[in-house]
């Protein structure tokens, strides 16, 4: 019989930076959901990778004194030293330098171009160098802001190909009404599609500007043009199947299953799919997005010292014990929070008390009753209410991990935990041999080793080692058979002897990892106002000094921006970046004073470089400036 095919991918990671605790999420459940459908026998392809091009790459890489592709070459390979260090269970790591990648991108790209699809033009708009994206002016924050990551915009205007992306529009939304999955979950789908419905433009897809990146098909003669990274890095999902080259794993397209993170998400649900179209090959059958992760309830970042290392957590509390909680901690698509209590609080709770004390409670009862002779002769006879409860959440539990829902696929794993250790209360096997009903007893404690087989064999998946182990000690193995046996067909065990195994869980007594101090941050509630309260050296760390301005003039294409030029007392005077147009003229600041925070570091403002903050005061009545009562000398200080 032919087998069914599952196709599972992660995103491609970009090689700015090393691998995070998000990057690790993605991962393991992309991992967990390729472990679950070779459990069922599915003949399952696993792909993950890196997307190594574009100019903040290159930009990245010259700033550290690298060629690109020596800083893709480190930066991947320790992407790929994380995962195979984690056990992850991949079938092929692509890179975006890789030669059949090019090659595979080439093709797509002349095909695209030969139906029609990719025409030459001209653009000018704000790029975001970190994004690799354009935005339009409505996107914008503050005028020239990216909407996604808040970092300053670049003008660019480059001669460009473009696809019609346009001539999609209907076609997605027709696919996003006719699969109810396809977008997962429905709250992610329900804001691409209200994305797609204000209407889509033809996207740039090629740049003059940089070089590093795939050159397009040398048949077109065209050199100076290079692929737009995520036209580059989508099409790696075929690419690693062999398109453009040998072409036979396409047989796992479309894709089963293609996890990204809430960032990408437009990527993926729209840009994708109309490639995909416009290449005549099938859609992917879902497409999920997840959300992301804090630390302590707080954004994570460098600055704060917060971000968390995915290597050193599964190092200090156990990598099956780290999968677990990333799963069960929080509702798929939705923003989770990393805090060692709650990952020692699941590891003490769930997995010591509910699911590795279950075991030792097994070994105990058989050892003390029947010599570690476990027989399930006379299970279905005296248990068969419970083994029917447990097969309810069994398949509610698979629903749920189908539909991306993995907490409460694990919810329901732990249900029918809960009815196992339920079962030794209710039923005290210890009263009923005393009482002369081995029997009775003998079967309880084979229904609680049924009922832990079949948790297993479901959360293998998650913790893979982890339920190997316990198999073992119940004298089966986990496999499609077993799926099969004791899944699909509510078969029981064979008769067998226990195996002893030391405790799977030992307790967590106290955090194990180094907590980052807290970031000083406003506190709204009374008491803590205290902890908000500065020192006088922390304020006077603070210069603020009079400025007199020499020039003032309005910044092109801003609606709130001025360009002035400011005496400090210093050997040349200072260019500083205001957003006080909508409340002062140019004409009229000339040669007035104003008080400026003079020890900022310079920024970038709409391509100007900004070396002081003004003080001002706003309220519903509008702007004013900070300013000396009567005419100071230029450069002195205030405080």
């Amino acid at each position: 019989m032919k087998k069914e095919k599952a196709f599972v991918t992660t995103p491609i990671y970009y090689v700015n930076d090393i691998p995070h605790i998000g990057h690790a999420y993605t991962t393991i459940i992309a991992d967990t959901m390729a472990r679950y459908y070779r459990l069922k026998g599915y003949d399952t392809f696993f792909l993950t990778g890196t997307d190594e091009h574009g100019q903040k790459i290159e930009e990245a890489a010259l700033s550290r004194g690298r060629t690109p592709q020596e800083y893709a070459d480190e930066i991947s390979g320790k992407f790929r030293a994380l995962w195979d260090e984690f056990d992850i269970s991949y079938d092929k790591f692509i890179r975006t330098t890789d030669a059949k990648h090019k090659a595979g991108v080439q093709k797509a790209f002349k095909n695209m171009f030969d139906s029609g699809d990719i025409y030459k033009g001209e653009y000018e708009g704000h790029y975001c160098v970190s994004c690799e994206t354009f935005f339009t002016d409505t996107q914008l924050i503050d005028e020239n802001l990216c909407p996604d990551c808040g970092k300053e915009t670049r003008i660019v205007k480059e001669e460009s190909y473009f696809f019609r992306l346009s001539n999609y529009q209907e076609k997605l939304l027709q696919w996003y009404n006719d699969d109810e999955k396809c977008v997962l979950p429905k709250g992610k789908k329900s804001e691409v599609i209200s994305f797609v419905k204000q209407g889509l433009r033809d996207l740039s897809i090629t740049r003059t500007s940089f070089d590093w990146g795939i050159k397009l098909p040398s048949e077109m003669n065209d050199d100076k043009h290079v692929m737009y990274v995520w036209l580059d890095a989508l099409l790696n999902y075929i690419t690693a199947l062999g398109y453009g080259n040998d072409e036979k794993n396409m047989k796992y397209w479309p894709a089963t299953l293609q996890l990204v993170g809430k960032d990408i998400l437009r990527f993926h649900a729209i840009y994708w799919p109309a490639f995909l179209l416009s290449l005549g090959l099938p859609l992917p059958k879902h497409i999920a997005a997840h959300g992301w992760w804090t630390r302590n309830g707080e954004k994570m970042s460098k600055s704060k010292g917060n971000v968390v290392n995915p290597k050193e957590v599964a190092d200090a509390y156990g990598l099956e014990n780290f999968r677990y909680f990333m799963l069960r901690e929080v509702p798929f698509g939705q923003d989770g929070d990393f805090s060692q209590k709650a990952l020692i609080d699941r590891i003490n709770s769930d997995l010591s008390n509910e699911l590795g004390n279950l075991l030792n409670r097994i070994i105990g009862m058989s050892g003390k009753y029947n010599d570690f002779k476990i027989s399930s002769t006379n299970v279905k006879k005296y248990h068969q209410k419970e083994l029917e409860r447990v097969m309810e959440h069994i398949k509610t539990a698979e629903i749920n991990l189908n539909d991306m829902q993995t907490n409460r696929f694990l919810e329901e794993l732990w249900k029918a935990l809960t009815i196992a250790n339920q079962s030794i209360t209710l039923y005290e096997p210890w009263v009923k041999m005393k009482e002369g009903e081995s029997e009775f007893a003998l079967a309880t404690v084979a229904v609680v080793a049924n009922i832990l087989a079949r948790v297993s064999i479901l959360l293998h998946p998650v913790m893979p080692k982890t339920t190997q182990k316990i198999a073992k000690a119940l004298n089966f193995e986990i496999s499609n058979d077993s799926y099969n046996n004791f899944i699909q067909n509510d078969k029981i065990l064979n008769d067998f002897i226990i195996e002893k195994v030391p405790p799977l869980f030992p307790k967590v007594e106290a955090e194990l990892l180094s907590t980052p101090q807290p970031s000083l941050k406003e506190e709204k509630t009374e008491d803590k106002v205290e902890d908000s309260l500065i020192t006088i050296d922390q304020f006077f760390e603070t210069k603020l000094k009079i400025g007199t301005i020499l020039e003032a003039v309005e910044v092109p294409k801003s609606k709130k921006l001025l360009k002035l030029q400011v005496d400090l007392g210093e050997e040349k005077p200072r260019q500083i970046v205001a957003g006080i147009k909508e409340f002062y003229t140019p004409q009229s600041l000339l040669q007035t004073q104003i008080c400026v925070v003079a020890n900022l570091k310079p920024a970038k403002i709409m391509g100007l470089v900004s070396e002081g903050m003004l003080l001002a005061a706003k309220d519903e009545n509008g702007l004013s400036l900070m300013r000396p009562e009567k005419t100071k000398i230029s450069g002195s200080s205030v405080g």
